[in-house]
């Protein structure tokens, strides 16, 4: 395996590091501050002009939709291990992927329409999500049962005529609080009497549908992410045309595990770069602050934690190049021990080294003047979206035992 950098990457991956040091760290606070501005003023769930006046940037730049390979319709798309260093570069603020619209989940939903959908599906949904003109949600998990074992999922999907009907109820629908959200993929069952990962489908369902009602927004640790957020969505005698179904009837398990292998390791990507960012705010503040007569950064306890930081780090990364390599020369199947491996390591390793970072700054650790504890609490729900640790754990072993 080579992991160096091909001349293209080196040459992308300069530019993205110009431009996060021009347009991306110094508007951080900015950020913040609009979307406070608009939450004041009554309304927290409206884009940010910031971001918005980024994203032309980023495409002058050539650095838009890096994300997707083997497409026609986004021929920039790099392959899976090229994309790995950029998206950790990403990764490093939490406000950079949607300006390169590297962004989930409209990045797994992308790729879900670009392999499993007809050419009309992709001219009305894929076209506009790529050009970065609407937004998408995906509508898997649900509040009435244990989603992390997805046979489990009760929403139904009912062929009437020429039209499905759904009916359901999901949360965690990341995305959907944005009003520029226009399209759900949603899975439900088909056939609850087909064996047993035959049940599902997915279908597409514009989210101006008669009897699509969002509920709520769900927090993360008091977090609402607006104006993306995380809403529960009812879906009551929703109807759509029968051409709206991806890839067919009892498809859906098979699209969500070709969905989520590179929406899992785009996530370890993103959990690397901010755990670089942490260990690099953890050693500059350990050298400013003095503590029984001496800065912080000379005390032993810290030497122990910035080596052991430094080296869970390279070891997640090298995981991830490796999950990354064997995705592109394999396939996401024959991959599929190496991406489970990573999605436990990477938000775990995250977790810990932000925690040692929190520890560093004292109380301004879990204040709003660092962004420690928001990268903190998203590396913990990281621990469960996409399938949870104790899932990816037990696949890991399965293919293990399967060896002997």
């Amino acid at each position: 395996m080579d992991f160096a950098y091909s001349t293209k990457v080196e040459e992308l991956r300069k530019r993205l590091l110009h431009f996060m040091d021009e347009h991306i760290y110094p508007n951080e606070h900015r950020f913040h501050e609009e979307i406070a501005a608009n939450r004041a003023a009554g309304n927290a769930w409206i884009p940010t002009k910031l971001i918005e006046d980024l994203k032309p940037k980023a495409q002058a730049a050539g650095l838009w939709n890096l994300f997707l390979p083997r497409s026609n319709r986004a021929p920039e798309g790099l392959n899976n291990l090229e994309y790995a260093p950029l998206c950790e570069i990403m990764g490093r603020s939490h406000i950079a992927p949607e300006v390169f619209n590297c962004n989930a989940p409209d990045t797994g939903n992308m790729e879900t329409i670009e392999r499993y959908g007809t050419e009309a599906q992709k001219d009305a949904w894929l076209e506009p999500l790529l050009k970065g003109k609407i937004r998408s949600a995906f509508l898997m998990t649900e509040p009435d049962v244990a989603s992390s074992d997805a046979t489990n999922i009760q929403c139904s999907i009912r062929r009437d005529g020429d039209e499905y009907v759904i009916n359901g109820r999901k949360w965690w629908s990341s995305g959907a609080g944005d009003p520029r959200c226009a399209i759900y993929i949603v899975m439900g069952k088909t056939d609850p009497d087909a064996p047993r990962h035959s049940q599902q489908s997915m279908i597409l369902i514009p989210s101006n549908t008669p009897g699509v009602k969002v509920i709520r927004s769900l927090s993360i640790f008091g977090y609402d992410d607006a104006p993306h957020g995380h809403m529960e969505v009812i879906l009551d005698n929703v109807r759509v045309p029968a051409s709206n179904i991806l890839l067919g009837e009892g498809r859906g398990f098979e699209i969500a595990q070709g969905r989520l292998g590179p929406g899992r390791i785009h996530h370890c990507m993103r959990s690397i770069g901010v755990a670089e960012r942490a260990l690099e705010s953890m050693c500059k503040r350990l050298k400013e602050r003095v503590a029984f007569g001496k800065p912080l950064s000379e005390q032993g306890v810290w030497h122990e934690r910035i080596a052991e930081a430094r080296c869970m780090i390279d070891q997640a990364r090298l995981l991830t190049l490796k999950a990354a390599y064997t995705m592109d020369v394999a396939g996401n199947k024959v991959a599929k021990a190496e991406i489970a491996m990573i999605k436990v390591v990477a938000p775990n390793m995250a977790e810990k080294i932000i925690d040692w970072a929190i520890q560093a700054h004292g109380g301004g650790g879990v204040s709003q003047d660092f962004d420690l504890a928001y990268n903190y609490a998203w590396q913990r729900i990281l621990r469960l979206a996409d399938g949870p640790d104790e899932v990816h754990r037990a696949a890991i072993a399965k293919i293990e035992l399967g060896k002997m």
